[in-house]
């Protein structure tokens, strides 16, 4: 169900004071925008915020960057993001939030900006097999993550999908990722720690396994 328009949504990303309206005038600059050179991690297609705030909250030692196509889909998620800082007693001074389209992402990061993770949680599986480079992990956006994933970075990738995750498992053997840990069932498998997204709590109500892996860039 697509999500109806939100017409504060655009006003109040632009008050805001961690959402970057220009993500490509950052380009190579993005570790300068926190106070420290701590870990950055970033989130393709942050959704309705539920797992940035989480993240940055139990991560305030790491600097988290989330980002989502659409303006009205990044204002229900600035909402969230300060409710949960605001309830924690916090300022939210470890993440930002940006619009950006990922299929055009080396736009806006490149090799200098040294990301450790990239999170892609529950992506649009495109099926159609003449859709599917649209992919969040199809090797055309595969190429693109290389080349600002630091050496030993990683991808942590979670799906309800079976035909999604099995093809992104090929597809990170292909680019040259490592698959250092993998599991079809991620609640039955004991990995900690593990935020529990929206998508992921109704896909695990509907009795369907969530499959995870995560798939590192090799060193040298």
């Amino acid at each position: 169900m697509r999500m109806r328009n939100k017409p504060w949504a655009r006003p109040e990303l632009e008050a805001c004071p961690y959402f970057i309206k220009d993500p490509r005038a950052l380009r190579g600059h993005w570790r300068e925008q926190f106070s420290s050179d701590a870990p950055f991690h970033v989130e393709l297609g942050c959704g309705k915020g539920g797992f940035a705030a989480a993240a940055a909250l139990s991560e305030p030692q790491v600097h988290f960057l989330a980002m989502d196509l659409e303006y009205k889909m990044l204002g229900v998620a600035r909402r969230k993001i300060a409710r949960a800082f605001e309830e924690a007693g916090r300022e939210p001074d470890n993440l930002l939030l940006t619009a950006c389209n990922i299929e055009q992402i080396e736009t806006m990061l490149s090799p200098e900006d040294r990301v450790d993770r990239l999170y892609i949680n529950f992506c649009n599986p495109w099926p159609r097999k003449k859709h599917q480079k649209h992919r969040l992990t199809h090797p055309r956006q595969l190429v693109q993550y290389r080349t600002f994933l630091r050496e030993g970075g990683e991808i942590r990738f979670k799906t309800d999908d079976d035909g999604l995750f099995e093809d992104s498992i090929g597809y990170f053997e292909e680019c040259g990722f490592a698959v250092t840990y993998l599991t079809r069932d991620l609640h039955a498998s004991g990995f900690a720690p593990n935020i529990v997204t929206e998508h992921e709590q109704m896909f695990s109500d509907e009795g369907i396994p969530i499959k995870f892996l995560i798939a590192q860039k090799p060193t040298g």
